[in-house]
């Protein structure tokens, strides 16, 4: 079936429409007429300083031993990365903080009814992977954040355990209350699956690897293939960090030496149950041991065995005890000063930190963003500077919550806000297609530079080979009216969160990858060998990230005008306010179908009369709510964001040129529009997230929830809140509007 749809992109790339823009052909905005001719040369020779030879080496030895958080050898990878940047001619500096960083001295799970089992919990050496028996450096299997807990319960399998999951339990009388409930991997971020289960009254979660999910029904299993083996299984942090990322405590602020630090009890991130992730192989017994009533189809994975839900009678008991420690934490920050406009910043990061040896999460993007600075510090050599000053970051502690970066976000928030033209982000790369998430004022920008870089398996560009993507998948929207592919948004996951969320810099989260294989997610088996074998052997995706982050990099510090573009935007927040507002019309055709159907007892007992089937609940009606407020708002914005571009491609016609004072106005305002998408009061319950329009959902973790306020308060159906979100909703869109306006203004004066 791969092989099939691959064909079938293939054949499509080879008959790309005569129409697409071709690389070398259009337009980029903010380089107008020559500029873009100049500015493409300039990319041409940042390309021939590109060598795949230099990512597979610094890959080697950055992954050559384990390098978790206030590990020796992470110290030496800060060390390593900032002597590098110091040799290719940038200002670096290693910024520390201490971060609580907790990591496991006790670990025991035991199965002690029906039968008695004791779980592994370890990941085997490999002769065919050599550096998988580093044991006396690697972190063993576990979930940073879970509290201590020495527990006895009653098992209870929850499927991907997210909230629709207990409501199917409840349904069916499975009750958690008092019992250790399994979750399989998968659905939503790890960190959801205790947060809910202690809602629901669970004392403990286990979270297990599914082979259907990530295992022998997705392919060969490591070493053969790239897949998880059985007795493989994914560390990781389970911290609330849809409250806030970042150190549990040290919230706002940067966890310098001398920060005032909240007490562990104190701490809002940290679990209420102990948790702990386990294999397939250490979880089979536990699933084959539990009664009660059958899972659902949808819940029963790869395993050979019936899925049962229980309680019972498989019982468990869990003891957990970890060090609580604060552990340094070392950002490496690189500056090459801009020569026009110093105080203008385009951010550049990757984080260099990983559970065990990483290769693929983090080093592969690390690697590229030091062929991308190695590449800038060469061009620079030659007398040439950029217009603007770029800042490239190797962030610490990324995978316990996104730490390095958010300490430093905060630590320097002020500076930040006033300086921080856009932030562009990547973490682990591999072979495919182009990934493209973030701010849609970026959308044209990043499809523009999409379009110049050549993809290294078919010859064209990674823009025309992820629309035979989309073509061969039957989605032929994204390029409706703009020719431009729609950018995914950004929920949490990685280091961009600090900077979009919490401080209003527009920004991008790049990558490559759907041909690689998979399966060695946070284990022991995140190598050199594993990379090698199944991910990127010859780099040149690797390299093919370095030309897209480098090319978005170069512009954004070259461009006589930032170039951001508020049509894309305002179509994009349309279309959300029309999701939320179908979302609305469907509950409230539902809870009256649901309510009609319980008034008329026209509900009836399942069909299998063994199993208890409790019909729902009747719901109070769904009121009206009024969008009024953003509806005119969007109306408004449409009409700025079209007289700005007007006014744009009247000053390109004319051939006139702003002043440097009157650009730099433009640009001071133009990238202060994210900042506008904020408020001061940030999302209802978790004031961290102060942007209105993308946020991570707080039952999601890294899924984005975009208008946060309103839709969430509507999926809560707390109709009272979601009507003050609309009317906030509708200020921040005047808000964008009124700056976009400011912008236009600026511009005007110049035209013909």
């Amino acid at each position: 079936m791969r092989g099939t749809t691959l064909g079938l992109v293939t054949a499509l790339v080879l008959t790309a429409p005569v129409g697409h823009v071709r690389a070398a052909e259009g337009p980029i905005t903010g380089f107008p007429g020559e500029q873009a001719a100049a500015q493409r040369a300039l990319e041409a020779r940042f390309d021939a300083e590109l060598d795949a030879n230099d990512l597979r080496e610094w890959m080697r030895h950055l992954s050559s031993r384990p390098h978790h958080v206030g590990s020796p050898f992470g110290r030496e990878v800060a060390e390593f990365v900032a002597d590098q940047f110091r040799e290719w001619g940038y200002d670096t500096e290693i910024e520390a903080y201490q971060v609580l960083f907790p990591t496991p001295r006790v670990r025991r799970l035991d199965m002690v009814a029906p039968t008695r089992f004791t779980a592994s919990l370890e990941e085997p050496a490999l002769a065919e992977d050599r550096t998988s028996d580093q044991r006396d450096e690697q972190l063993p299997t576990y979930t940073a954040y879970s509290i201590d807990g020495d527990v006895t319960g009653e098992l209870v399998y929850v499927n991907y355990g997210l909230p629709a999951d207990y409501d199917e339990l409840a349904r069916r009388g499975v009750d958690v209350a008092g019992k250790v409930v399994i979750a399989r991997y998968g659905g939503s971020w790890r960190g959801i699956k205790p947060k809910v289960a202690a809602e629901h009254g669970a004392i403990a979660c286990l979270i297990y690897s599914d082979p259907g999910d990530d295992g022998y029904a997705r392919g060969d299993v490591y070493p053969e293939g790239p897949y998880r083996m059985a007795e493989g299984a994914q560390r990781g942090s389970v911290a609330d960090m849809p409250l806030f990322p970042g150190d549990p405590l040290t919230p706002n602020v940067g966890a310098t030496e001398g920060a005032e630090r909240l007490a562990l009890d104190d701490a809002p991130t940290l679990t209420k149950i102990p948790v702990m992730p386990i294999s397939y192989a250490d979880a089979q017994p536990l699933l084959e041991a539990l009664g009660g009533p059958l899972a659902p189809a949808e819940w029963r994975g790869g395993l050979p065995l019936t899925y049962h839900l229980g309680p019972g009678p498989a019982e468990v008991h869990l003891e957990l005890a970890f060090n609580w420690d604060l552990e340094p934490a070392y950002n490496v920050i690189a500056r090459l000063e801009g020569r026009e406009r110093p105080d203008q910043w385009v951010l550049r990061g990757n984080h260099h930190d990983a559970w065990v040896n990483g290769a693929e999460d983090p080093v592969s993007g690390l690697v590229a963003l030091m062929a991308e600075a190695k590449a800038i510090g060469a061009l620079a050599r030659t007398g040439w500077r950029p217009r603007r000053t770029i800042v490239f970051a190797a962030w610490d502690a990324e995978e316990p919550g996104l730490i390095g970066s958010t300490e430093w976000g905060e630590e320097h928030a002020h500076l930040l806000r006033e300086r921080a033209v856009a932030y562009i982000n990547t973490d682990g790369n591999g072979r495919g297609f182009l990934s493209m998430a973030g701010s849609h004022t970026l959308e044209r920008f990043i499809n523009e530079v999409a379009r110049d870089v050549t993809d290294p398996q078919t010859g064209v560009s990674v823009f025309e080979r992820r629309h035979a993507q989309r073509l061969a998948g039957g989605d032929t929207e994204d390029l409706a009216g703009t020719r431009d592919h729609r950018i995914n948004a950004l929920g949490s996951g990685s280091d961009y969160t600090p900077f979009l969320q919490h401080l209003g810099v527009a920004s991008l989260n790049l990558g490559y990858g759907g041909e690689s294989g998979g399966g060695s997610y946070h284990s022991i088996f995140d190598s050199f060998d594993h990379y090698t074998r199944f991910i990127d052997p010859t780099f040149e995706y690797g390299v093919a990230l370095a030309q897209t982050a480098g090319r978005a990099v170069l512009r954004l510090a070259e461009a006589g005008l930032l170039p951001w573009d508020f049509t894309a935007f305002e179509a994009t927040v349309t279309r959300y306010t029309d999701e939320v507002v179908t979302l609305t019309d469907g509950m409230r055709e539902t809870t009256q179908r649901q309510n009609r159907l319980l008034r008329d007892g026209r509900f009836q007992q399942a069909a299998d009369p063994t199993r208890r089937y409790d019909p729902p609940k009747a719901e109070d009606p769904v009121p009206h709510l009024n969008f009024a407020p953003v509806r005119n708002a969007l109306v408004g914005l449409a009409a700025s964001a079209q007289a700005h571009e007007t006014a744009r491609q009247a000053l390109v016609s004319s051939g006139d040129q702003l002043s440097t004072d009157q650009a730099r106005a433009v640009d001071q305002i133009l990238f202060r529009t994210e900042r506008a998408m904020t408020t001061p009061e940030g999302l209802p319950g978790r004031p961290w997230f102060v942007h209105q329009i993308y946020a991570p959902g707080f039952y999601t973790g890294y899924g984005v929830k975009t208008l946060p306020g309103v839709r969430e308060a509507i999926e809560a159906r707390d109709w009272d809140e979601a009507q003050r979100q609309i009317v906030r909703l509708a200020d921040t869109i005047r808000q964008v509007a009124t700056e976009v306006d400011r912008a236009t203004l600026v511009l005007e004066p110049a035209g013909p």
